[in-house]
């Protein structure tokens, strides 16, 4: 067996996607590097077998993604649109020369549209947050709320990843209040690591219409359970239709990525509360959701259970999602154990024992 990545060489999924591949006895993936896809490189060929990995953190390969002619400024949220465009066109060239690839265009098209994905979910029966009819900005975004009798909601641009845009609005007598990763600025929008709350109705509606154009999804904000003094949720990682690795984000505020800064939770702790039933029900969830994308070997779900334990919910799944260095199963990690289901047949068993979800 031997593999290739796609994926920017300097990044360290590359480096620990090449580490257990080499560790598993196989021989060192070949590179194929983003920015030669998107300048016209040739496909891998018929019978290579390809990972597909994140095109993020680099500036080259975000600019050739937009088409755009100069690169972005640090952090700053622009073509969204037009970068998912770049990304699915790119998946789809990658695919182009009959290569079998461990995550399919058609799974990557969906799994990076909100929209497309949640619709996906709900029409697939997994337990979602409702979600709002399409808005085209503030005034849009404020009527359909309160259509829907809507205090609270997420704000997420339609293509984005870890947290970027996304808005946590609460309206209430009082006024509003938004938590945010972005900085509004008067010549653009910009992604923070510190997240931010405004409390002026103009700033929000500003930032709101800036995103709109791009896409926007928003869903009802469900209450989250706490452990201690911080809420929680879990980015489960099934492989091969099975979740194998999780990680508890624990936050003092609604964006619960570990990299704003929150903090790794208690897994222990938080399955002693949900309690072995709601555990089983979850992680049954989970596996609900890897078989809606079976040309995928792995996805990253993000879970929540509600305030009591009793009930959970999906809020989003991720195609890139397997980044949790130290988290180990079973002497794995999640690299590991993709490469295990790819060497043992694993992965090709369960895609064809399960049905696929229609996207």
């Amino acid at each position: 067996m031997r593999l290739t990545v796609v994926g920017n060489p300097a990044n360290r999924r590359v480096s620990l996607f090449t580490r257990a591949v080499l560790a598993a006895g196989l021989p060192r993936p070949e590179v194929l590097p983003w920015v030669d896809v998107l300048t016209g490189a040739a496909p891998p060929p018929a019978g290579a077998l390809v990972r597909v990995d994140s095109a993020g953190e680099d500036p080259t390969v975000d600019r050739l993604l937009r088409g755009a002619p100069t690169d972005a400024r640090h952090g700053e949220l622009v073509g969204l649109a037009d970068a998912y465009a770049g990304l699915v066109g790119g998946v789809e060239r990658v695919a182009a020369g009959g290569a079998e690839l461990l995550n399919h265009p058609a799974d990557v098209a969906v799994l990076c549209d909100k929209r497309r994905c949640h619709a996906v979910l709900s029409a697939a029966g997994v337990p979602v947050p409702a979600a709002l009819p399409p808005v085209d900005g503030y005034p849009a975004l404020r009527t359909a709320m309160a259509g829907a009798g809507w205090h609270r909601v997420f704000v997420k641009p339609a293509h984005g990843s870890s947290a970027a845009g996304v808005i946590a609005l609460a309206v209430g007598p009082r006024g509003l209040r938004a938590d945010t990763t972005v900085e509004h600025t008067p010549d653009g929008l910009f992604n923070s690591l510190r997240v931010r709350r405004y409390t002026d109705e103009a700033t929000v509606a500003a930032i709101v219409d800036r995103l709109a154009p791009d896409g926007l999804h928003v869903e009802r904000w469900l209450p989250k359970a706490g452990l201690g003094d911080r809420v929680v949720d879990v980015r489960v990682v099934v492989v091969a239709g099975r979740p194998t690795h999780a990680v508890v984000r624990a936050a003092r505020g609604p964006l619960t990525n570990l990299h704003l800064g929150n903090a790794r939770g208690d897994l222990a702790a938080l399955r002693a509360a949900v309690g072995e039933a709601g555990w089983a029900a979850a992680m049954e969830t989970c596996e609900r959701v890897a078989a809606c994308f079976t040309g995928s070997l792995h996805v990253g779900v993000d879970l929540m259970f509600l305030a009591g334990w009793r009930r959970h919910a999906v809020a989003e799944v991720n195609a890139f999602g397997d980044l949790l260095p130290g988290v180990v199963t079973d002497g794995r990690d999640t690299y590991a154990e993709q490469v295990h289901a790819l060497t043992t047949g694993r992965w090709q068993r369960w895609r064809a024992g399960v049905g696929a979800c229609a996207a």
